[in-house]
């Protein structure tokens, strides 16, 4: 099976290209070639001068198209997460699992091994956001079950490391000690839900831990000149971290000045719940009501709890309200990530020879098509 993508405006990661074809052959990408190369008998799929780039990459998902992973801890809500993410422009995500008890993360751990037993570069195994958490930045997590480690779950998470993809901990947590034997299986340890200083979260940083989640929430802030807390020791280290664009979460302005200081380590994450990509009003999140109003979702307490934004309309905000350029904005949410978690040998850019997951989106972006593992779908507005 081999076709190619033409008349579009090409954002490879490293540069733009215009009147070149990107051929893909099989689940890969095979070629990119000035169009009047072409072999005359190749398919075409003629996207009328829109835009193409590598497949959107969301590092911190719950939820979207009315599910919630918490909740349906199956293998067809990842099926329902990634088909609602195509619609917006996202060919890969990390599931995020959020504090619960053991059995239950037990159970996240078992779907995402069966799940990735049957599927490739879609869902990018587990994030686990919890439960080795701080109770002051809890957000929606319920406190009764943040805790640290016990022996026999910590031996748990090393010895199914190949489908953890991610820990979300906090700093000051006692299970921080553990970062080095975490890391070295390969599981990237994210600092986040975090209310500790910043020689905490420094010394965290040294030890291995290599994101940040979802910057400036639920982590202490910079409060004074002296006091930088975890978000000063997030923007004065060289690791990556997620950050959410809805407007809601974090203010154009911060994501303006977190884009200056961070650069290529700048990720845009959706961290969604189940109203993205649908239009219910309520749900359940951990077995608690959460309501939706307005793009915003809280608990019963007014508790800010995930948000409802896209990655298409992340991507938006990031260049019509933060003012980055097109072609970064674009890198922020492929090619950064796909780095952030060593996926990028075969994600999150357009190469030869990598993994043909792919995007397409007009100038006022409208997703009107993606490729997963080489199969063209177009979108249906």
């Amino acid at each position: 099976m081999a076709y190619a993508l033409i008349n579009s405006t090409i954002y490879t990661g490293q540069e733009t290209l215009r009147g070149y074809a990107v051929v893909v052959k099989d689940d890969k990408i095979h070629a990119i070639i000035p169009q009047q190369e072409l072999d005359k008998n190749i398919e075409t799929i003629d996207l009328q001068g829109n835009n193409l780039t590598a497949g959107f990459i969301d590092l911190q998902l719950n939820g979207c198209g009315g599910v919630m992973f918490n909740d349906q801890t199956s293998v067809q809500t990842l099926e329902i997460m990634q088909e609602t993410n195509l619609k917006s422009g996202t060919t890969s995500f990390l599931p995020t699992f959020i504090t619960s008890p053991d059995e239950d993360m037990k159970t996240a751990v078992k779907i995402m091994t069966e799940y990735l037993a049957k599927y490739q570069n879609q869902a990018l195994g587990l994030h686990l956001e919890g439960p080795y958490l701080s109770v002051e930045k809890k957000g929606v997590h319920r406190p009764e079950y943040i805790r640290e480690i016990s022996p026999e779950m910590k031996q748990f998470l090393l010895d199914n490391a190949a489908v953890i993809t991610k820990i979300t901990l906090a700093a000051e947590n006692p299970t921080a000690q553990y970062i080095p034997e975490f890391v070295e299986k390969g599981i990237i340890v994210s600092i986040g839900h975090s209310n500790a200083n910043y020689d905490t979260a420094k010394r965290a940083f040294r030890q291995g831990a290599g994101f940040a989640t979802h910057l400036h929430n639920a982590m202490s802030p910079i409060s004074s000149g002296r006091e930088l807390g975890v978000v000063g020791a997030v923007l004065d280290s060289d690791v990556y971290t997620g950050i959410i664009v809805d407007g809601v979460h974090v203010d154009f302005a911060n994501v303006r000045l977190a884009q200056k200081l961070k650069g290529d380590k700048l990720c845009i994450v959706t961290d969604a719940l189940a109203a993205a990509g649908s239009d219910i009003k309520t749900f359940t999140f951990v077995g608690k009501p959460i309501f939706v109003e307005n793009g915003r979702c809280f608990d019963a307490n007014g508790a800010l709890g995930g948000a409802s934004i896209t990655m298409i309309e992340s991507l938006k905000n990031m260049v019509e309200q933060v003012g980055v350029s097109l072609s970064e904005a674009l890198k922020m949410c492929n090619l950064y990530p796909a780095r952030a978690i060593h996926q990028d040998h075969k994600l999150g850019s357009i190469e030869t020879g990598k993994i043909a997951n792919l995007t397409a989106f007009t100038a006022d972006f409208q997703v009107i098509g993606t490729a997963v593992n080489g199969i063209w779908k177009s979108a249906h507005h």
